[in-house]
């Protein structure tokens, strides 16, 4: 079944096929490099029985569908995964989470828990890979480190001071963002948990969240609220890639890049505050109204801030990329190829650097960005060069993206509001919204009464993680700092 970014529909209207048809069928569409899957997850739907739903997006098409399928689950099914990796965290999500039983995944290892869920075990427990030999020795790093971000573990066997594989186990937290969303009834409450689904992505992920709730509610979006939004959106993605510009050449020991560009990230970040009250802009989207509408004075100091940044961020980024000590550290390291990251699903910022224009503003735009005509930024090499590169055209790609937005900004501080009352019954909406890391994916499904019966949130550090995995083999391991920056991906937004 075709269906549009945002928009409810029947649940009933997604013709559940058995589990061969599916699988062909899944297969089928990902053969085409164009495609990739954004969701895959199951709901019970009986003691013994789960149906499953696969979301896959046609970026070259500009269409979702979503596939569907019933199945046993006494029965053991064909992965996905083997022909497939972009799938292999969806399956072990369907594994640990349903007890869904696979014949031949090449990694069937818990996802976020110890490696036997239902008879407990602590997480310290996990069945990391391992190899015996005189050569290669281990490193752990975690999951204790770093200080200001969430827990992780990162295994590495390396040979000397070369990768030959690194593990990453996140989940130690088990934080439960989706069952909070059908446990709490409030949409407040609701709307409060999406904020803090990945704490560095708030209008990313409260944007999707909004977005779909109201489609659920069977409400149109408010001219005034996309606006708001839009703005909101393309302002997070030019202070976050700001700061991570600045943790890039904080992790080679460039410190002009890293006071100029940390500097620089502070105007971006506090507009928040002169917004909404938080830096990180929390509270500023809500679904079916905004409490502080973007304003023309608000516009005004924007443009102000703006033009104060703009040609600092310019100078220090060309002098960043032509030191010759720079690109030494960023240029051919920690490389994903094109090739790869299609086979592995990449999402966002780590596709496009690597040859993949993946981004859901361009292919199923959202909001206001159908009228923007955006292009995303692509490089090649795949490198941390390209990753950083990509932030920085980004950057200037969203700061003309504002400027075109506010040189129509609506006069007085009208506040944008719809209605929002009861979910409408049987109903299911995916929503998608690109943040600075890529998009993120909130699904919702109500039951016959129009309760929420079932949630889903994806990431896309859930798709990224192993890219970065892949990205350090074969490098020392002295650079794995510098190609961790350079994802930048979340521990909280994978730990749900």
């Amino acid at each position: 079944m075709f269906v549009s970014n945002g928009l409810a529909f029947d649940v009933e209207a997604v013709g559940l096929t058995d589990y061969a048809t599916f699988y062909s069928s899944v297969l089928s569409r990902l053969e085409k490099p164009s495609c990739h899957c954004l969701l895959y997850f199951g709901r019970m739907s009986s003691d013994h029985d789960v149906s499953l739903y696969a979301v896959v997006a046609d970026d070259e098409a500009h269409t979702l569908e979503v596939l569907g399928a019933s199945a046993a689950l006494s029965d053991t099914l064909l992965s996905l995964s083997a022909e497939r990796p972009e799938m292999h965290a969806f399956e072990r999500e369907l594994c640990e989470s349903l007890g869904v039983k696979f014949s031949n995944h090449p990694w069937l290892k818990p996802l976020r828990y110890a490696h036997d869920r239902k008879e407990g075990g602590d997480i310290y427990d996990y069945p990391f890979f391992d190899i015996e030999s005189e050569e290669f020795h281990r490193v752990g790093v975690g999951p204790i480190h770093a200080g200001i971000i969430e827990p992780g573990h990162f295994r590495f066997i390396c040979e000397g001071e070369k990768i030959h594989h690194l593990e990453i186990q996140l989940g130690w937290q088990h934080r439960g963002v989706e069952s909070l969303m059908l446990a709490k009834e409030k949409l407040l409450q609701r709307a409060t948990i999406a904020e803090g689904v990945a704490g560095d992505t708030v209008v990313g992920h409260s944007t999707a969240f909004a977005l779909m709730y109201e489609a659920l509610a069977g409400a149109q979006v408010d001219p005034r609220l996309a606006f708001d939004r839009t703005v909101a959106l393309e302002q997070e993605r030019i202070a976050v890639h700001t700061g991570d510009l600045s943790a890039i050449c904080t992790d080679i020991a460039y410190q002009l890049g890293n006071a100029v560009f940390g500097r620089l990230r502070t105007p971006m970040i506090n507009f928040f505050q002169k917004w909404c009250g938080s830096r990180f802009a929390k509270s500023l989207i809500r679904p079916g109204y905004s409490n502080f509408p973007f304003t023309r004075s608000l516009a005004d100091e924007w443009i102000k801030a703006i033009e104060a940044f703009e040609p600092d961020f310019r100078e220090m980024a060309e002098q960043m990329f032509d030191l010759p000590s720079v690109l030494s550290r960023i240029e051919r390291t920690g490389v994903v190829t094109t090739e790869l990251a299609l086979r592995l699903g990449l999402e966002g910022m780590a596709a496009k650097a690597s040859g993949v224009a993946r981004d859901v503003r361009a292919s199923h735009p959202c909001l206001l960005y159908g009228g923007l005509g955006l292009e995303p930024v692509v490089k090649r090499s795949g490198d941390v060069y390209a990753r950083a590169r990509v932030r920085y055209e980004e950057v200037l790609q969203s700061i003309g993206n504002i400027r075109r937005l506010i040189a129509e900004c609506p006069e007085g501080d009208e506040r944008g509001r719809v209605s929002i009352g009861r979910l409408l019954p049987g109903k299911m909406c995916i929503s998608l919204v690109e943040g600075w890391r890529g998009v993120c994916v909130h699904a919702g499904v109500t039951d016959s009464e129009g309760r929420l019966a079932a949630y889903k949130v994806v990431d896309p550090s859930v798709h990224n993680w192993m890219g970065l995995a892949m990205a350090v083999r074969g490098n020392g391991i002295s650079d794995f700092p510098i190609c961790n920056k350079s994802f930048d991906l979340s521990y909280c937004g994978h730990d749900l």
